[in-house]
Order: C-alpha cells, then sequence, then structure tokens
C-alpha cells in the first residue's frame, strides 16, 4: 500500500478556496487554524472544523433545491 494522501482535488485551482472556507469553519466554531500544519489539533477540535464544513455544504445543497 503505499503511504501517499489520496486526498487529491479533482480540480487543482480548487485548492485555495477550500483552504478559505476551512478556516472560515474554524472560526465559526472557535477553532484557532494557522496556515500550513495544524497537527497539533485535538482530533475534537479537527473533528468540529470539519463537521461544521459538512453543515454548511449540506445547508447549501438543501437551499439550491
Amino acid at each position: 500500500m503505499s503511504s501517499k494522501s489520496s486526498n487529491k482535488l479533482n480540480i487543482p485551482a480548487a485548492r485555495a478556496a477550500m483552504d478559505k472556507f476551512k478556516m472560515e469553519a474554524a472560526s465559526e466554531v472557535g477553532v484557532n487554524l494557522k496556515e500550513g500544519y495544524n497537527g497539533d489539533l485535538s482530533s475534537r477540535e479537527a473533528g468540529s472544523v470539519g463537521g461544521q464544513m459538512v453543515k454548511k455544504m449540506i445547508e447549501a445543497y438543501e437551499k439550491n433545491l
């Protein structure tokens, strides 16, 4: 099994938009993210950022139905 990450965006130009989205979600849940490495975050903090991102994506999708 390869040790390379499989977290690749289909559209490389979307990286900046996803990073901005992640920073906004972190701010909303009170997690202090910094540019670059954030390996010092707890699992709870990282999960809350991801959860907030999913919540916002679902809300946007439902709004466009």
